[in-house]
């Protein structure tokens, strides 16, 4: 949460890095620390307390919340994909096209498709009946979990979650893969710092998209079921990824590595 917290503000306070890729980059970030609060703290009091209780009316705000930011995060990756398609593949047009405007608006589409996405999580999960006993052999609640605890007929819902959550995330990863593949097909006609610069921000973008999507596909891709690496995979998403998205970025960018240092030698002076 805190390297998400420092990249947000590194990249605020920097007027170099105020390109639509950083644009996108500070909406990213601040996704990651919010994800991150959301989970960590309620997973923290059940190690440490051994409180492993939760409201009705709590279990939904976290599910709804997790999708939320979670489906907001796929769309803002799908974004920053599109944005570096353009900058290499088509640079002269990149100012015209990328305009202020269309970033602001591609970040609203972000956030109504998350909206769009946990709405479904809630209303299959409100539709739900439990007999008990309500054990969640979880960390969090999660629209699996419940099912698996829920006596009512669960194939429908199930499979239309499943379709909602494991196929956009497999659709999306195969549209990316091939704007990739694009990509690099386009990097030929560059020159050895042009390909250069290119891959070291393409190979951080596409290092927090295959961390982002697979544990996803392999989550809701598969039948309803909860098996014992679904905890790790929580905590993966939870507190892992949140965390390394903006070491990836601040490692293998020297633009934001050089704003990252002069914001620390002024806090220093």
């Amino acid at each position: 949460m805190l390297a998400s917290l420092l990249m947000v503000i590194t990249i605020s306070l920097s007027p170099a890095l105020s390109a639509p890729m950083y644009f996108f980059l500070t909406y990213l970030a601040f996704i990651d620390a919010s994800f991150t609060s959301v989970t960590t703290p309620k997973m923290l009091i059940d190690l440490l307390h051994q409180k492993k209780t939760i409201s009705w009316g709590g279990c939904m705000t976290q599910l709804f919340l997790e999708h939320f930011l979670g489906a907001s995060e796929v769309i803002v990756l799908t974004v920053m994909a599109y944005d570096r398609y353009v900058a290499i593949c088509k640079p002269l047009h990149y100012t015209t096209i990328m305009r202020q405007g269309l970033c602001q608006l591609l970040v609203v589409v972000a956030w109504l498709g998350g909206i769009l996405h946990a709405t479904v999580q809630m209303v299959f999960a409100f539709d739900l009946t439990f007999c008990g006993p309500n054990v969640i052999d979880h960390f969090m609640c999660d629209f699996f979990s419940l099912l698996k605890l829920a006596c009512s007929d669960t194939y429908r819902p199930g499979v239309v979650v499943a379709a909602n959550s494991g196929g956009m995330c497999l659709l999306i990863f195969s549209m990316l893969l091939i704007s990739y593949i694009v990509v690099l097909r386009s990097l030929k006609s560059h020159g050895s710092a042009g390909r250069r610069k290119a891959l070291s921000t393409c190979g951080s973008h596409f290092t927090v998209v295959v961390l982002s999507f697979v544990p996803s596909i392999f989550t809701y891709t598969r039948p309803v079921a909860t098996y014992p690496v679904d905890k790790f995979l929580a905590v993966f998403f939870g507190i892992l990824i949140p965390m390394l998205n903006p070491i990836i970025y601040t490692v293998r960018n020297t633009e934001v590595k050089n704003a990252m240092r002069s914001l620390l030698k002024r806090r220093v002076t």
